[in-house]
């Protein structure tokens, strides 16, 4: 678990550290606002396209050699990124960050779902969704720090060098211990079954990959009228990739690279949906806050990432526990956790309300974070751990490539909702009235996170 959590750790703690970093990088590098979208949407686009078809790969041919490659592709372009001399050698950089990432994620679940079985793969999913929170949750700190104690006008280096350390230690991990057998081809094909490169799937890739860049460009660079038009070709490109794939896998069910079968499990699909829901809204408040504090409150980079330390330390102290206890309580305690996600952006509302009266302070927005900590430390092990419990060993990589894909595309689309939102409602009412508003969209989200939970609780109670 050390050897598969450090690497991911590095992979997630750069989609958050970076955002308190673009101020230091615009300075730096005489960004753009274009060039800075780019910085946050570039990484998250490669991470997602990557996902699915690296999550097959690794099934047909070895975990533990795709795993070993992505972390090695991951470390060495953030190191080339924290040399990066123009804002377009950097965003290309962060693409193949993304693509690096996308390579060693459905690894790590693939491999969690072959080497543990029962409590002890609770356990396993709660460690991974402990490291998940904590990565996300103390990015900010982290990169906060770092620019603040370096000099200016290259801090924002110090975001990107600091994944070094930990990708070159968790590569040595990996390569100690993790099980040889992981490079093994974990699949065996049936007679007449396609073989090399054709057991990708290479024409549901291309449909898949086009459908995801397509529908995700209107959130991060078109928000126009072309955006709306590449979003319907994005999703006609879906349809016809699931079409592609149910006629593939009937003709023969090794081919597809994602057999749609996957969706006929009810485990799958009920808590696949809270956590793609909860990932639509929760992950556009680590942005928003970061900006309210410095730009709303006037506050440094690094006091931007103390006030979500509070998230941190209850994911830490939390998600390792609920792991253990999913398999007796898993449906009640996701109910919960998404209850309290909601609760926990009525309350970042009311603190933002109070900047505006004696009564205000960030404690308040810290207390908010905390019990934003305590719900996510529920819904992730609990849903993770809740939706591989059916799902069969030899599409485990598959399955959790389709699953963490759709996260990614739907993070990219609500943090572009959410900060537009954000810098809408400041344009015309100022940074206390855009927080507000923006924690209560967050909440909205979060509505609709609770129907889906309650949904996968009455499945589970009926199984």
């Amino acid at each position: 678990m050390i050897a598969l959590l450090l690497p991911l750790f590095a992979a997630l703690m750069s989609v958050s550290s970076v955002m308190v970093a673009l101020p230091a990088m615009e300075e730096g590098l005489g960004a753009s606002s274009s060039d800075l979208q780019w910085v946050l949407a570039g990484y998250a686009l490669a991470f997602g396209v990557g996902l699915v078809p690296a999550g097959r790969a690794g099934d047909l041919w070895g975990r533990r050699a795709f795993f070993l490659a992505g972390v090695s592709l991951f470390g060495l372009s953030s190191l080339a990124a924290a040399f990066a001399p123009t804002p377009g050698a950097l965003n290309l950089l962060r693409i193949v960050m993304g693509l690096g990432a996308s390579m060693l994620v459905p690894q790590i679940i693939g491999m969690i779902q072959r080497l543990f079985h029962g409590s002890a793969r609770g356990r396993a999913y709660g460690l991974m969704s402990t490291v998940i929170g904590f990565a996300v949750a103390a990015g900010p700190l982290i990169g906060g720090a770092l620019i603040d104690l370096a000099p200016p006008p290259h801090s924002w280096r110090l975001v990107f060098l600091v994944n070094v350390p930990v990708v070159v230690t968790g590569l040595l991990a990996a390569f100690l211990w993790l099980p040889r057998d992981e490079d093994k081809q974990t699949t065996t094909s049936a007679p007449g079954s396609a073989r090399g490169l054709a057991r990708l799937d290479p024409v549901g890739a291309l449909l898949l990959t086009a459908a995801i860049v397509l529908i995700m460009l209107p959130f991060i660079q078109f928000p126009n009228l072309l955006g709306g038009v590449l979003a319907a070709a994005g999703s006609a490109l879906l349809g016809l990739w699931l079409w592609w794939e149910k006629r593939t896998g009937d003709r023969d069910p090794e081919a597809p690279m994602v057999n749609l079968r996957l969706f006929a499990l009810p485990s799958y699909t009920w808590n696949s949906a809270v956590l793609i829901l909860f990932f639509a809204g929760m992950p556009g408040i680590w942005a928003v806050v970061a900006i309210y504090v410095q730009q709303g409150l006037g506050h440094g980079a690094f006091l931007a990432g103390l006030v979500t330390l509070p998230s941190a330390i209850m994911v830490v102290l939390l998600a390792s526990q609920v792991g253990k206890r999913v398999e007796r309580s898993g449906p009640r305690m996701l109910l919960l956790g998404s209850i309290s996600a909601a609760g926990s952006m009525v309350v970042l509302a009311a603190a933002a309300w109070l900047m505006d009266t004696g009564y205000g302070s960030l404690w308040w927005v810290a207390l908010a974070m905390g019990f934003n900590g305590f719900a996510q430390a529920l819904i992730i092990p609990s849903a993770q751990t809740l939706s591989m419990q059916d799902v069969p060993e030899h599409m485990a990589g598959a399955a959790g490539g389709v699953a963490q894909s759709a996260q990614r595309v739907v993070t990219a689309m609500g943090l572009a909702a959410v900060t537009a939102v954000y810098f809408g409602v400041t344009a015309q009412a100022g940074h206390q009235f855009g927080m507000t508003v923006s924690a209560l969209t967050i909440g909205g989200f979060m509505l609709l996170c609770i129907a889906s939970a309650a949904g996968a609780a009455r499945r589970a109670q009926r199984s």
